[in-house]
């Protein structure tokens, strides 16, 4: 992976994380154990601290900055999903942020809430526990029902196999000319689709 130390501050990442070959990672960056950090993903700290704590995942094309002197930071089993922003933001335990949403500086996102997709989270903002946070500019639309907490936990646990896994069998290669007869199949996964757990 592109990994540069900054000012002489070097990323720190667990041997019990998995961070794809192609994020980047500049400076203050620490990356703990059972995380997943996936394909394009930026982690920039070269102002302010980057924390991704245990079990948490940063998904595809995710950037994560802050201003100089601030702590982006995804507690434990956090959930950023593809193309989201984070910047100088605190992310809390078992939370989630959806596709291409911006989470601004000082907000703070309460533990197993949820950030919808495409949502803009304005600097300071802050929630109560397990919340749905949705818009541009974001408010708190109600409470999260059990169900969809569990669902959201569910997810979050295939990725933390999805990190195992890409240790164990991701391996660089050249693409295939043409369909081979006896192509393998993905492993199953044990998430079952939204609204039926």
């Amino acid at each position: 992976m592109p990994c540069y130390r900054y000012a002489g501050v070097t990323p720190v990442v667990s041997p019990d994380a998995f961070v794809h070959p192609t994020a980047v990672l500049i400076g203050d960056v620490i990356v703990g154990p059972g995380c997943y950090v996936g394909p394009l993903a930026s982690l920039r700290g070269d102002f302010g601290r980057i924390v991704l704590e245990e079990g948490a995942n940063l998904q595809d094309t995710c950037v994560i900055h802050g201003f100089p002197g601030s702590v982006t930071r995804i507690e434990r089993h956090g959930h950023i999903g593809h193309g989201a922003v984070l910047h100088g933001c605190r992310i809390g335990e078992d939370a989630m942020v959806g596709m291409n949403a911006v989470v601004m500086d000082d907000a703070q996102i309460a533990a197993r809430s949820i950030v919808a997709a495409c949502s803009f989270v304005k600097a300071g903002f802050v929630c109560a526990e397990q919340s749905l946070v949705m818009g541009a500019p974001a408010r708190v639309s109600r409470q999260l029902t059990a169900k969809e907490v569990a669902w959201k936990q569910a997810g979050t646990r295939e990725y933390q196999v999805l990190a195992q896994r890409c240790r164990d069998a991701l391996e660089e290669c050249e693409p295939l000319a043409e369909l081979e007869a006896a192509r393998p199949a993905l492993p199953a996964s044990a998430v079952r689709p939204k609204g039926q757990g």
